[in-house]
């Protein structure tokens, strides 16, 4: 009997633990990545640089590039610069922005790219996906996964908590884009991909009902982790799909009704809150364990926590499915007037009430 199997394509190196970037060089090494040090270190601003500073010693051979980041035209003055000399990598440090421009030049020019993540905002570190303003707004271009992510727990531990803590969105959103990708599957027979929705799920379940605080080493190894399998998700079925769902869409019409309203995690995690209770699921344990997570650590469940009133708020997710015409999801299946938004809205903020959430979102 012949064994079908598969290529998937991850990371060669993934260090989650403290101490992980004072060993950056000696990891390069040891897995065939650069053996001199021989690398294009891209660095952004603030910690960064200084993490630049930590790791030029251990690669002798090592170029610095420091880059504003988030931006195509950034990402493509990074690629022209790459291409005067040979690197064996391409070694991104900081938060997302600058792991998006590293990763779009990497790519761009075929050369491996190692993530070195300062934060945990989001499941950029470990996606086959770069997100870059340009003129017409953002666009999520396709790039090779990174052969290497470190994460210093160390490092993580000590950026500002609102970082992390919109990684806990981000990763918690999965559970809403996996039943959203499942929906599609069901009345559009859009295919749909096993092993990618128990990557994202895996990871977001252990996140759901992690008992620890941002302050604990736990909690942001699962983090990590979460973000991480998140970004395999993505490179195993080659699409957002797993990781992005309706919750998606309405972060993307907040962007465009509201700008700069939240962080990308504390949008996706609402919008992934409201969705989860739009599927019905209102007395079921997910929508509860959800909401609960989100509160428990300070991320936005209600319009008000944003801050937006209901009718604003209502008026975004009515906007939503124009942010991704090709994408089948609840928005889309419910297909609901502007009225019957505002009442569902309405409903859903009884619902929370119902639950007497600990806490509220943090300043």
């Amino acid at each position: 009997m012949p064994l079908l199997t598969r290529t998937v394509n991850t990371p060669l190196v993934i260090e989650v633990r403290r101490g992980a970037v004072a060993e950056l060089g000696t990891i390069l090494a040891d897995r065939r990545i650069s053996a001199g040090g021989d690398v294009a270190v891209v660095v952004g601003p603030g910690q960064g640089e200084r993490l630049a500073e930590l790791v030029r010693p251990q690669l002798g051979a090592a170029d610095l590039f420091p880059v504003a980041g988030g931006t195509l035209d950034a990402a493509q003055e990074l690629g022209a610069k790459l291409r005067q000399r040979s690197y064996d990598a391409v070694v991104g440090i900081g938060g997302g922005k600058t792991l998006d421009t590293a990763k779009w030049a990497a790519s761009r020019y075929g050369i491996p790219m190692v993530s070195v993540a300062t934060s945990l905002a989001h499941d950029g570190l470990a996606s086959p996906v770069a997100s870059l303003d340009h003129e017409g707004g953002n666009g999520s271009y396709g790039v090779q996964i990174p052969i290497a992510v470190v994460v210093d727990l160390e490092l993580v531990a000590s950026c500002p908590d609102g970082q992390n803590r919109g990684g806990i969105g981000d990763a918690v959103s999965n559970l809403s884009a996996c039943a959203d990708w499942e929906l599609a599957h069901t009345v559009r027979g859009e295919q749909l991909d096993g092993l990618a929705v128990a990557l994202a799920r895996t990871g977001a379940e252990a996140l759901l009902h992690h008992p620890g605080s941002l302050s604990d080493d736990g909690l942001l190894g699962a983090l990590a982790e979460a973000l991480i399998l998140g970004g395999i998700a993505m490179s195993v079925c080659g699409s957002s799909r797993p990781c992005s769902g309706g919750c998606h869409e309405i972060s993307h019409a907040l962007d465009a009704r509201h700008p700069g309203l939240a962080s990308h995690g504390e949008q996706v995690g609402i919008g992934a809150l409201f969705c989860t209770w739009l599927r019905g699921e209102e007395a079921h344990p997910r929508f509860a364990a959800m909401a609960a997570c989100l509160s428990r650590h300070g991320l936005p469940v209600r319009p008000a926590d944003l801050p937006l009133t209901d009718a604003e708020f209502a008026a975004a997710v009515a906007h939503a499915p124009r942010t991704r015409p090709d994408r089948y999801t609840i928005l889309e299946h419910l297909d609901l007037s502007p009225a019957e938004l505002a009442g569902r809205v309405a409903d859903y903020g009884d619902a929370l009430d119902r639950l007497q959430l600990p806490g509220g979102p943090a300043g």
